[in-house]
């Protein structure tokens, strides 16, 4: 019976974790590459500037995407050096943060032996888009018994320092337990000092590992008791650590790991996710961190091999600023993840991903990309727009306050408008009154911060609640981009920017687009002709060189 009710209550608890954040937004996979590619397993950026994509491929190569297009030649090719095949091969790549200046950045792969391989590369200094092959010098090579289980991917922290997270040796069960012992690099979170370009080994042990003093613990030791941790990330606000570890019978999870948190272990092969998996000659349960998140191995809201994401910081898209991603590579399920209060998490499950992703990668803009193991590339994002009833919603800051406004179709049995304002884009508190109207400027008093979001709460008849999407407003920021009227009954628009336009693109709310128009860098004031349209709401998305930006037009005659 206790065995029953103790059932019930975990699926309770799981059914509960995809539920509790109703307003998560919906992800979006859109394809940008989907043939050429090979088997890639990463996507990554250099950091130096060039916008440049660089997409790993299983089999020992790297191509590189540059303004939305795969360079003709290979960045680089080591497959003469590398064990391919099953969960081996070229891995992961990771570029200093200096590249732009030393050219190096560095690899990770099964070398001929199986064995888990951190090496070196220099990029030509004649061409950046081709890497010297001669140049590649080996740093570490961690031997593993078996061909599974290799971990796979190389980071650089906002320490400077390079980290990495070995597999647990293969096989399954950790036979030789290599996760839970000091004197094993496997089933670790690693974390080495690169700078050393000179001299052998060319990596030094940073004075605060967390282990350096423990002699019976490897000096390289950043965090213990992982089994394969194939993708994991840093979040880019505040350096945390997400790391997805793929399980092994019944349960795949997602550890979190504050900057500030050392001395962690994450407790497999005595546990799997929050279960007993091998508690033989392990400590109290206490002694180890359990994950924020955990699935069931099933095909309706679980799945069997996760891919750890990244936690998004960009500007594209501010309803999705602060979750992070995850999929499974098997159900092709995946999962929002954000904080719901104090040590505690809420996951949402998403539909309609693709299948066999294999990795989510970070360009320098913070936007996000997906890969997937039969050679495509996504760009991820969310398809959270405004309510159909809200026509426009903007905001400015000032010094002391900021100016938002918005612009109602109708009133559509609205009995309230309420400002909702947050600091970090997930945990939302009212500003200090509700206002009402279908067209509003509201000025909100506050200073002391850099960035604060915004959104909006429409309180209908009957009780029932609707949220704006979120926006995004930075200190300091005096850039303007207007697109006005919002209702258009002679074709014309005008569009006003002290942010350099590219392109202006008109959807139709059933996504089919009725008009674009491309300049060159525009500033300053334009009138612009639109075509006749049937009406009712549209999409105007604006492209500037920062980025993009949704306007909600309404069409009358």
């Amino acid at each position: 019976m206790k065995k029953t009710i103790l059932f019930i209550s975990i699926l309770r608890l799981f059914f509960l974790q995809q539920t509790l954040h109703a307003q998560a937004p919906v992800l979006t996979f859109t394809p940008l590459i989907t043939q050429g590619l090979g088997s890639i397993v990463d996507v990554v950026n250099a950091g130096d500037g060039s916008n440049r994509l660089f997409i790993v491929g299983q089999t020992g190569f790297v191509r590189i995407v540059a303004n939305g297009s795969v360079e003709p030649n290979k960045f680089f090719d080591i497959s003469d050096k590398i064990t391919g095949g099953g969960e081996q091969g070229l891995l992961s790549i990771a570029f200093h943060p200096d590249y732009k200046n030393n050219r190096y950045f560095f690899l990770y792969y099964n070398n001929k032996q199986g064995s888990v391989t951190v090496a070196r590369m220099q990029t030509k200094a004649a061409n950046p888009n081709e890497a010297d092959t001669s140049s590649l010098t080996v740093l570490l090579t961690i031997p593993k018994p078996f061909g599974n289980h290799n971990g796979g991917r190389l980071l650089f922290g906002p320490d400077g320092y390079l980290y990495f997270g070995t597999g647990d040796g293969g096989s399954g069960g950790d036979p030789y337990n290599f996760s839970q012992s000091g004197n094993s690099l496997l089933g670790k979170m690693l974390r080495i000092n690169v700078d050393n370009f000179n001299a052998a080994p060319y990596y030094t042990i940073p004075a605060d590992n967390p282990y350096i003093n423990d002699t019976t613990i490897k000096d390289e030791i950043f965090s213990i008791g992982l089994r394969n941790p194939f993708r994991w990330s840093f979040d880019k606000l505040n350096g945390d650590i997400w790391i997805a570890d793929v399980g092994q019978n019944a349960w795949e999870e997602v550890n979190r790991q504050p900057v500030s948190n050392k001395t962690v272990n994450y407790g497999w092969r005595c546990y799997e996710g929050h279960a007993a998996y091998n508690t033989t000659g392990c400590g109290a349960e206490s002694n180890y961190t359990k994950p924020i998140f955990d699935y069931p191995h099933n095909n309706a809201a679980g799945g069997y091999s996760i891919t750890g994401g990244h936690v998004y910081r960009g500007n594209t898209y501010p309803a999705l600023y602060g979750w992070y991603m995850c999929a499974d590579f098997v159900s092709a399920n995946a999962w929002l993840i954000a904080p719901a209060g104090k040590d505690s998490f809420t996951a949402t499950l998403q539909a309609a991903v693709p299948a066999r992703i294999t990795a989510f990668g970070e360009a320098e803009n913070g936007e996000l990309y997906a890969t997937t193991l039969d050679g495509k590339l996504y760009g991820v994002g969310t398809s959270t727009e405004l309510p159909v009833l809200l026509q426009s919603f903007t905001g400015k800051p000032y010094a002391g306050f900021n100016e938002l406004n918005w612009q109602l179709v109708a009133n559509a049995n609205i009995v309230s408008t309420s400002v909702l304002y947050s600091f970090d884009g997930i945990n939302f508190l009212p500003a200090v009154n509700a206002v009402t109207g279908s067209q509003k400027t509201y000025v909100h008093s506050i200073d002391g911060y850099n960035i604060i979001y915004y959104r909006l709460k429409f309180t209908l008849a009957g009780g029932r609640a609707i949220y704006s999407t979120i926006i995004k407003l930075a200190k300091g920021v005096t850039s303007i981009v207007k697109l006005y009227p919002t209702v258009v009954n002679n074709g014309q628009i005008k569009l006003e920017t002290t942010t350099p336009v590219q392109r202006l693109i008109v959807y139709a709310m059933d996504g089919k687009k009725v008009f674009e128009k491309s300049f060159d860098n525009f500033l300053g004031n334009t009138v612009i002709n639109l075509p006749a349209a049937n009406n009712g709401l549209y999409v105007a998305k604006l492209f500037t060189k920062n980025g993009s930006i949704n306007f909600k037009i309404f069409f009358t005659n």
